[in-house]
């Protein structure tokens, strides 16, 4: 074979190759929308509330999630009889946490209300990814702990990547791995997710999420409730 007959064979290999990954890709995106209930279901999802505890260090945290898809979204916690709370929203951002030393409300930098923009989307990262400019990567197998997964990393506008395993029995997400910077120094932070339930509505959901921090136990999920956007507001 000419040099130039084994460059064309070459090309052609990895053409098909590639087209066999992307092909491989796109089946198994589809059966994991299909598994969390469907695309047209998550799309109806327009704001959701929900209850969760976690016991951490001896003691029991109660949170609260508030969230208007693409628009806002809060989270209220109680440790140890005391109240703090986060709000994010598409222009600004606050936190309180007294039980963290805060005496009064305080506004993010704009970075981190920058960096948290992507969070306010409702819908699975697999449905979302391409509306948002993130690009996605089939990265093989990967055994965790005993479980066949499907691995997946997925890029963002800043750069960030996070790394996705899904089982490649239920196609559901067991694990993502995310890449982020503290104090000048990359680290890892990984969150696990189990104990999948399907809702009424039609989208299946995640009660237990996980990670170095503990458990989160979801007691209660409620789709599409009226929200007041006051919630939204920074309370004195």
């Amino acid at each position: 074979m000419t040099n130039i007959g084994k460059f064309i064979a070459v090309l052609a290999f990895g053409l098909i190759s590639n087209s066999a990954i992307s092909q491989k890709q796109d089946e198994i995106i589809s059966k994991h929308i299909e598994a969390i209930g469907g695309k047209e279901n998550w799309n109806k999802v327009k704001s959701m509330r929900s209850e969760a505890t976690m016991k951490a260090n001896g003691a029991e945290i109660k949170m609260t999630f508030i969230q208007i898809d693409k628009k806002a979204m809060r989270q209220n916690i109680n440790v140890m009889g005391m109240d703090g709370y986060s709000i994010i929203t598409e222009k600004e951002g606050w936190s309180y946490m007294p039980f963290q030393g805060q005496t009064k409300p305080e506004p993010l930098t704009a970075d981190d209300v920058k960096n948290a923009q992507d969070d306010l989307y409702l819908q699975d990262e697999f449905i979302t990814y391409k509306e948002l400019g993130k690009k996605l990567e089939f990265i093989g197998k990967d055994d965790m702990d005993g479980t066949e997964c499907f691995k997946f990393k997925m890029t963002d506008k800043n750069a960030q990547e996070t790394t996705y395993f899904l089982d490649a029995s239920s196609y559901l997400t067991i694990k993502q791995t995310t890449k982020v910077k503290a104090d000048g120094k990359e680290m890892e932070v990984s969150t696990m997710y189990s104990n999948y339930k399907k809702l009424p509505e039609g989208i299946v959901y995640p009660m237990t999420i996980g990670g170095g921090w503990g458990d989160s136990e979801f007691t209660k999920v409620e789709i599409n409730p009226v929200i007041d956007e006051k919630e939204f507001k920074v309370q004195p």
